[in-house]
């Protein structure tokens, strides 16, 4: 009787006693399914399936990754073959495990990253009461944003890390460790922030349009309310998240050129000082389509990681929030 009073208060009121703390109407599909969970334990089960979707997302596309960084930062011209001479030079000279370089940092980043990611999504969608197909497309962008910035900013020294491993030898950086130490001895503890202006600029039409993107598909084809085989669903899910990673890379991919080139200026003896300083700089050096370099490597690698990363978050969270639920 206690449960069923609780759960009246939350689903006519909106509001759950036993947090103190007033929330959305949950006319949200996904919520209705759980509709005892409180709000702690949404967050918690969409931090843990967020973690684990990050982690085993990169982990698949981190040969890809390290290629697409390596020819950001340099001059040379993209081409599918040049990628393809860089992944076998990378093996024949340095072994298999090496196109996974910079993995390890990627992990330690893109764990609470991702983790934070889809936690934050959840919680800014029902701060600006996002709850289906009459929401307003506007707060839908920008609860994907904010939980971009969110996330970006509590982990950029970790991406900028990510990046200098990625692009150099083991004998320039052994250990994660040792890129801090490095980074703070030679250049001081703002280098760890250089380039993070225009990463947060990229994470803003990113996100949003990664986010909104898999929202609007997942409820035009009505995945989450009718009953799928559960193969059929996945892959719709799958679908969803591919376009929307196309739609997320193609929207920020000039600002991610910026940061790039401004992460890892200090080891490749070409200073960018600032945003505006560095996308003059590649254009007046390079032209207009450098700032496209490599963006046909992620429309494939970008699809792939988010569609595996959306599709991985939504199962791992349902699948917790069943459980916790019973």
């Amino acid at each position: 009787m206690a449960g069923n009073t609780k759960n009246n208060a939350i689903n006519n009121t909106g509001f759950d006693s036993d947090n103190n703390k007033s929330s959305i109407t949950k006319t949200n599909t996904k919520e209705k399914d759980f509709p005892n969970l409180s709000n702690s334990e949404r967050v918690l089960t969409s931090l843990v399936a967020g973690a684990a979707a990050g982690a085993i997302a990169k982990t698949t596309i981190a040969p890809l990754d390290r290629t697409k960084i390596n020819f950001q930062i340099s001059k040379m011209q993209y081409s599918q073959r040049a990628a393809i001479d860089f992944l076998v030079r990378a093996y024949k000279n340095e072994g298999l495990l090496s196109l996974w370089r910079g993995n390890s940092a990627t992990m330690i980043r893109i764990v609470p990253y991702s983790a934070i990611q889809f936690a934050a999504h959840e919680q800014w969608k029902r701060i600006l009461n996002v709850n289906g197909k009459n929401s307003s497309s506007v707060y839908r962008l920008l609860a994907g944003s904010l939980a971009g910035v969110t996330s970006q900013s509590l982990t950029y020294p970790l991406d900028l890390a990510r990046a200098r491993m990625a692009v150099t030898q083991k004998t320039e950086y052994k250990t994660l460790r040792e890129v801090f130490v490095q980074i703070y001895k030679n250049e001081g503890f703002l280098a760890f922030y250089r380039g993070f202006t225009a990463t947060i600029l990229g994470v803003i039409p990113y996100a949003g349009c990664s986010f909104y993107t898999y929202d609007t598909l997942k409820m035009f084809m009505a995945v989450d309310k009718i009953q799928m085989n559960p193969g059929f669903a996945t892959l719709a899910t799958l679908s969803c998240g591919a376009i929307a990673g196309i739609v997320g890379q193609t929207a920020s991919y000039p600002l991610d050129i910026v940061r790039r080139r401004m992460q890892t200026s200090a080891i490749k003896g070409a200073f960018y000082h600032t945003t505006i300083s560095t996308t003059v700089k590649i254009y007046r050096e390079e032209g207009l389509m450098a700032f496209y370099k490599g963006l046909t490597m992620n429309w494939v690698k970008g699809p792939v990681a988010v569609s595996i990363s959306f599709a991985t978050h939504d199962i791992i969270r349902d699948y917790l929030r069943k459980y916790i639920s019973k």
